[in-house]
């Protein structure tokens, strides 16, 4: 793989799982996380917690992560309120529309620092320290980081031309690509379904017979656009169709 591989386009339909793992741990986001990580454990060597203030942050922060995905991805990134905003509809747009727009855009799957870094840390860290000060909120935000760059991968995973040996990961997958191929309005879980199930949004295909009309642009139709036209601005309009056979029409 070149040095540059950031500067052409990556598409997981048309890649094998060895060249994820490379594009992967080259992306400036993962990178990133993965840094932060690593500084965060430096502070928590600084501002050491106790073991069990340690493992209670950080515990926490996974079994939180599930609860705090599904709210973000059902009430944020599925919104229909942000396009509405011109100061929002840019960052509507970069951190899910385009990913609904072609699900297999390797770049635009990936969260946006400058949205997922802030959430992490508002998450993270006031639970971290309300249970062991400075050391466990740097243990609450280091296991934030790791578990966001497990979701990332298991996320390239569900979009990748790979069939996971694991049925755990391959049912993940279905799911996921149900509520990017079929119906957007369910299927909330990355790594974990639970809360869909709590919340009755969990479905299987048979049980939604008729695919959504907005899967591909979350409600943002040409009609929509002419009334909130920001987003169609930045993307040079508004595609339709399935983003597969775009390039074929």
């Amino acid at each position: 793989m070149p040095k540059q591989i950031w500067k052409r386009s990556h598409y997981l339909d048309r890649m094998t799982l060895g060249e994820l793992w490379v594009a992967y741990f080259q992306y400036p986001a993962i990178i990133a996380y993965i840094a932060l990580s690593i500084a965060a454990v430096g502070v928590w060597f600084a501002f050491p917690a106790t073991a069990l203030q340690t493992f209670l942050a950080a515990g926490l922060t996974v079994m939180a992560y599930p609860l705090v995905w599904y709210a973000l991805h059902r009430w944020v990134l599925h919104s229909r309120w942000m396009f509405k905003v011109p100061a929002l509809a840019a960052t509507w747009k970069r951190i899910h529309y385009d990913h609904h727009q072609d699900p297999n855009h390797l770049e635009v799957l990936f969260g946006a620092l400058h949205t997922t870094l802030p959430t992490i840390a508002l998450i993270t860290l006031p639970l971290g320290y309300a249970i062991g000060g400075t050391g466990g909120a740097a243990a609450a935000f280091a296991a934030g980081l790791v578990t966001t760059c497990v979701y990332e991968f298991v996320h390239c995973i569900q979009h990748l031309a790979y069939k996971p040996k694991l049925k755990l990961i391959t049912e993940m997958k279905k799911r996921h690509m149900a509520h990017h191929f079929h119906d957007e309005t369910g299927n909330f879980g990355i790594t974990n379904y639970f809360w869909d199930r709590v919340l009755g949004t969990f479905y299987a295909r048979p049980e939604r017979p008729a695919k959504s009309p907005t899967v591909f642009n979350l409600g943002y139709t040409p009609e929509v656009a002419r009334i909130y036209p920001k987003v169609a601005e930045l993307s040079g309009g508004v595609a339709t169709g399935h983003p597969r056979r775009r390039d074929a029409a």
